[in-house]
């Protein structure tokens, strides 16, 4: 008897909290650019009663995508989609950030939103980062929202001379997150299915453990300091809002973006973390 199938991307600690919560009695797929990372976890989980095959991925490449989405198709019905994939400003370039965290999210929320089954729902993961730059144009987040992922590298908004730093490539990414997750939210519904988005804040994971480090850790560190919840946070408070949205008691949810950040973005506009004029 084929199992309900949950597709997940990126064998970080985000994705790990999300698919232990969640994931139970279900088949895994976790994909992972370091097959070695999907491994690692995929024994861990194993080891705790899970099943999971850990699948080598690329979030940045289509043909990628799709054979990871195939591999999930053998085990059963696609229900379920956690993306947890993504690179930080302190990682990785301009054209990795926008190539894996824009271009590749849209196409996994695509891709799996043209094979979802009946009453399934996915959450990804993008950032407190898309909500701390200027507003764009309602022309701009239509485009982030609708362009054909085959063209949205090509955006003028998107365009290397256009984009400052890193961080700014990111934050444009996260917000290019939250407004595909409205568009596909409304294909996925003639499915029968849900999307959600998490934009969570400082959260202890390796990857924010690099940004600390990084040349942006005193500014990442006196966020959470001088947020209102005065800590950073963990990726189990991440899947307590993944549990709610990816269960029975979120079916009215969907094509939203939840932030999970201890009030750091409130703080940001109207707090302490405001920047000086």
């Amino acid at each position: 008897m084929n199992k309900e199938v949950m597709i997940v991307t990126g064998a970080g600690q985000i994705s790990m909290a999300i698919a232990r919560r969640t994931g139970y009695g279900k088949k895994i797929i976790l994909g992972d650019r370091r097959i070695a990372n999907a491994q690692a976890v995929a024994k861990v989980m194993n080891e705790a009663g899970f099943d999971v095959a850990p699948f080598e991925m690329d979030l940045s490449d289509h043909r990628s995508i799709r054979s990871l989405i195939a591999e999930a198709e053998r085990h059963g019905p696609v229900k379920y989609l956690v993306n947890g994939a993504g690179v930080s400003p302190s990682q990785a370039p301009i054209e990795t950030i926008l190539k894996v965290d824009l271009y590749g999210t849209a196409v996994l929320l695509e891709e799996v939103g043209n094979v979802i089954a009946q009453g399934g729902c996915g959450v990804t993961i993008s950032s407190q980062s898309g909500w701390r730059m200027p507003q764009l144009t309602p022309e701009q987040d239509r485009q982030l929202a609708t362009t054909p992922t085959e063209t949205l590298l090509s955006l003028d908004l998107l365009r290397p001379e256009n984009i400052r730093d890193t961080l700014h490539a990111y934050q444009l990414a996260k917000r290019c997150n939250e407004k595909r997750v409205m568009a596909e939210c409304v294909r996925w519904g003639e499915r029968g299915a849900r999307l959600n988005d998490i934009a969570p804040g400082i959260i202890v994971t390796p990857l924010a453990i690099d940004e600390f480090n990084g040349p942006r850790g005193d500014f990442y560190k006196d966020m959470f300091a001088r947020c209102p919840a005065g800590r950073p946070g963990t990726a189990d408070e991440v899947a307590n809002v993944a549990e709610l949205l990816m269960s029975e008691k979120g079916a009215f949810i969907t094509g939203s973006t939840f932030l999970v950040d201890g009030g750091a973005t409130a703080s940001y506009y109207y707090g302490p973390l405001q920047p000086r004029a």
